[in-house]
């Protein structure tokens, strides 16, 4: 029997794997001839509506789809309610993605000094499992059990909903765990890689900070009052949130609440389409003590509150029938005892406990930090999206006044390219062809202080049913 030698197996992995890159290049043009896509699985089933009626690209909503969510998942008319719907339906919707991807990172510390490390195969993401609509007219609900790729489960969204209180649109209450109401949705993001499947913008913690609290692109705990006019131009939300980063069981601590706020405004640029422009900002107070029982810390008696705040503009531009792009900008500080790493004790995240008589040392700053995140979309039509992102962070004021301490510590710079395409897309199932590169830089993290990079390539089926 004939045994290949290890110089001519890697000839054939290696054209192997160009045969496989080149055939799944090509096979959105090879698919372009396919049936155009329709609905979105769940609430399409239950009003017979194409998936472009609501998605510039699944899952990533238009104006239309904006609107039908800012109504409760409602369309105002008589179909809303349950009472109407065939007994049969059921709003339910299963995710997952079985993907390909390589990852590399630079400058990883081992025991014969810093190397690149470099990971690919064939993995999974983790499962979603949506179920969402009305109870009955004008009162919604959206639940969102999700797991990571080992199959353990969460509550990602749990929300219920009242829609028109006192028959007026200004006025819609919700109580539960639930996304903050971002105009660029990270939750409906088209992005699928580690580093490019979040905004870097939504989740930045200074190098050193024990504040996890102020990510906004984490679900949060509370309560979300949101109004809009009839036509859904003109749109407000004030979010009271529990200072808890969607943990939980009252981990932290008494009055460490959050409060998120956004305002938005639409308007028509004729053939253009609608552009939007506003603002948001989150503003909270969060514990850096704890009581201690041996010198353990106590669960829920988080005490010591200090305040941290992000602020910025978003502006939804559509330049061509088929070309537009996001901004979101962010201003972002945390109180000097963040800084200094107090904070998320609990979890083991913050490396400081701030027990009574600890002072903080002379060198002690407030951080803050400014950043802009620019994603523009290319729609060649409802089946296929091309997309990119550029998102860049920069420290204004690092939280240690020391010499030793360079001003661009943790600032990071990211790059995202791809596209999807959806052979098909009916009432009962999608699928999408998704292919992805990110690379993403950050100053001073990788060991000595150096730079580190880490890029990702990701081929996957997303599919839906």
């Amino acid at each position: 029997m004939h045994v290949l030698s290890r110089s001519s197996l890697r000839k054939v992995i290696h054209s192997a794997m160009s045969l496989l890159w080149l055939l799944l290049l090509a096979l959105p043009f090879v698919l372009s001839a396919s049936k155009p896509a329709h609905a979105l699985p769940a609430f399409a089933r239950k009003y017979g509506l194409r998936c472009s009626a609501c998605h510039e690209s699944w899952p990533m909503l238009n104006f239309f789809g904006q609107k039908f969510k800012d109504n409760g998942y409602q369309l105002m008319n008589d179909r809303d309610a349950p009472i109407w719907q065939n007994p049969g339906y059921w709003p339910v919707t299963f995710r997952i993605t079985p993907i390909w991807h390589r990852v590399s990172t630079e400058k990883v510390l081992t025991d014969t000094g810093q190397q690149r490390v470099e990971q690919s195969g064939f993995d999974l993401s983790g499962l979603d499992f949506h179920t969402g609509g009305t109870l009955e007219k004008n009162f919604s609900f959206y639940v969102l059990p999700s797991s990571d790729p080992t199959a353990s489960f969460h509550f990602e969204t749990v929300m219920a909903r009242l829609d028109n209180v006192f028959g007026s649109p200004w006025l819609n209450i919700k109580l539960g765990k639930f996304e903050l109401d971002n105009l660029l949705s990270e939750k409906r993001i088209l992005t699928l890689t580690g580093n490019g499947g979040i905004y870097q913008l939504y989740h930045f913690i200074p190098v050193g900070d024990g504040n996890i609290f102020g990510q906004i692109g984490d679900n949060q705990l509370g309560l979300e009052i949101m109004g809009h006019n009839y036509n859904d131009r003109t749109r407000y939300s004030a979010a009271l949130l529990s200072s808890s980063d969607g943990t939980v069981g009252l981990p932290y601590g008494a009055n460490s609440y959050s409060g998120f706020f956004t305002a938005s405004q639409a308007f028509d640029a004729g053939k253009l389409g609608v552009e939007r422009i506003g603002g948001y900002a989150m503003i909270g107070l969060a514990p850096t003590q704890w009581l201690t029982s041996g010198g353990t810390p106590i669960g829920g008696s988080g005490i010591g509150n200090k305040g941290y705040s992000r602020e910025g503009f978003v502006g939804q531009f559509y330049f061509t029938e088929h070309f537009d792009t996001t901004v979101v900008t962010q201003h972002g500080s945390d109180n000097a005892w963040f800084g200094q790493g107090y904070g998320d004790l609990p979890d083991g995240v913050a490396i400081n406990n701030n027990t009574p008589g600890t002072t903080l040392p002379a060198f002690a700053r407030a951080p803050s930090w400014n950043g802009v995140l620019i994603e523009p979309h290319y729609v060649y039509s409802p089946q296929l999206i091309f997309l990119g992102r550029y998102e860049t962070i920069r420290m204004s004021q690092q939280a240690n006044a020391l010499p030793g301490v360079p001003s661009n510590l943790g600032n990071i710079s990211t790059y995202t390219i791809g596209y999807r395409y959806n052979p098909f897309m009916t009432s009962r199932a999608g699928f999408a062809w998704h292919n992805e590169y990110n690379w993403l830089h950050q100053d001073g993290t990788a060991p000595n202080g150096t730079n580190q990079n880490i890029s990702e390539l990701l081929i996957g089926f997303d599919f839906d049913f």
